[in-house]
C-alpha cells in the first residue's frame, strides 16, 4: 500500500532575515525597572534590548519584570536597575542567516526573540516570533489543521484564583500564558504582560495605604503581620487582570487562520475549543516549530 504523500506546507525558498528584521526599542543598563515598565506598557511590546555603546548587552522582558519585582524585597522598585534583572546571555544571529536558522534557535533555547548584530557586534535589530509568524503567512501553501500542531495538555486556572497563584502556575510550569476557565470553557487569558502594571501597584494602589506599601517594600520577610498588611492585595484574583472573552479556534481550523488572528490582534496564543470546551492551545511557538522543521511535520 502506497503512503499518501504529505502536501508541501511551506514554499521551499530560503527567506533571509534581512527582510523581516526590525529596529527594536532599546534601554540603557542603568535605567530603572519602572522606566522599562512604562515603555513596555506605552508601546504594548514584550521586550526591550539593553544597549550600551551601540552594542546589545542584554534583553529584558515582561517576564523578567514580573519575576523580579517583589513586594517583599529589601529594595524599593524605583531602585531596581535594568542591569540587575536583564538576561545577559544573548542568542544572536547575523543578518545573512535565514528564517529557518532563527526559528531553530528560538526552538532550541525556548525564547521569543533573536538579537541581530553585525560582524562588529553592533546592534542591527531584532526578530521576534511575531515576525516569523508573519513570514509563515507568506510561505504557507497547504491547509495544515490546527489539530496537527496544537498542545493538547492545557494548564488552566479559575477566575477566583489569586494573582499570586496564577503567577506561580506560570513560573512553575515555565509557560508564558494561562487560560482562565469556568466549567472547562475559556473565559479569559493571562500573560506576563498582565502582571507588569499589577506588580508595580498600578492595579491596586488606590486600595492600599501609602504607608503600608512603603513598609511592605522595605520588609524582606513574609510573616503573619505582613499578611494582614496585604489584606487588600490578596483579594485580587485572575478575573481582575485577565483579558476576558479570548479569541479561540477549532481544531479543524487551519494554522493560517490562527496566524492571522494572532497577528491582527497582537496575541500569542489561542485556546482550541470544541463544543465550547477547551481541548488544547495553539501558540506562536507552535508555528515557529513548523518553520524550524521547514514544514516537514
Amino acid at each position: 500500500m502506497m503512503r499518501k504523500r504529505q502536501p508541501k506546507i511551506l514554499v521551499n525558498i530560503p527567506v533571509q532575515l534581512a527582510s523581516i528584521i526590525k529596529r527594536p526599542i532599546t534601554i540603557p543598563p542603568n535605567a530603572s525597572i519602572l522606566d522599562a515598565r512604562d515603555i513596555l506598557i506605552r508601546h504594548r511590546i514584550g521586550r526591550l534590548v539593553v544597549e550600551f555603546d551601540k552594542k546589545p548587552v542584554g534583553i529584558v522582558t515582561e517576564k523578567d519584570i514580573s519575576r523580579s519585582i517583589s513586594i517583599f524585597s529589601g529594595k524599593p522598585i524605583a531602585k531596581i536597575l535594568i542591569r540587575d534583572i536583564m538576561s545577559k546571555d544573548l542568542v544572536t544571529l547575523q543578518p545573512e542567516a535565514s528564517i529557518y536558522d532563527c526559528a531553530k534557535l528560538m526552538q532550541k533555547h525556548g525564547i521569543s526573540s533573536i538579537v541581530i548584530k553585525n560582524s562588529k557586534g553592533k546592534l542591527v535589530g531584532v526578530v521576534t516570533k511575531t515576525d516569523l509568524v508573519s513570514a509563515f503567512l507568506i510561505q504557507s501553501t497547504a491547509s495544515l489543521p490546527i489539530s496537527k500542531i496544537m498542545t493538547k495538555k492545557v494548564i488552566t486556572v479559575s477566575p477566583e484564583d489569586s494573582i499570586f497563584e496564577v503567577e506561580s502556575v506560570l513560573l512553575n510550569n515555565q509557560i508564558r500564558r494561562v487560560v482562565v476557565t469556568k466549567n472547562k470553557t475559556p473565559v479569559g487569558i493571562i500573560t506576563y504582560r498582565d502582571f507588569v502594571p499589577a506588580k508595580t501597584f498600578d492595579l491596586h494602589k488606590e486600595f492600599t495605604d501609602p504607608e503600608e506599601r512603603s513598609e511592605i517594600f522595605w520588609n524582606p520577610h513574609l510573616n503573619e503581620f505582613n499578611v494582614n498588611k496585604l489584606r487588600y492585595l490578596l483579594t485580587f484574583s485572575a478575573k481582575d487582570i485577565m483579558t476576558p472573552n479570548p479569541f479561540f479556534v477549532s481544531p479543524d481550523d487551519v494554522v493560517y487562520t490562527a496566524a492571522i488572528i494572532m497577528i491582527r490582534h497582537g496575541i500569542s496564543g489561542l485556546p482550541v475549543v470544541r463544543g465550547k470546551k477547551i481541548i488544547g492551545i495553539v501558540t506562536k511557538s507552535d508555528i515557529v516549530n513548523v518553520i524550524a522543521a521547514k514544514g516537514k511535520l
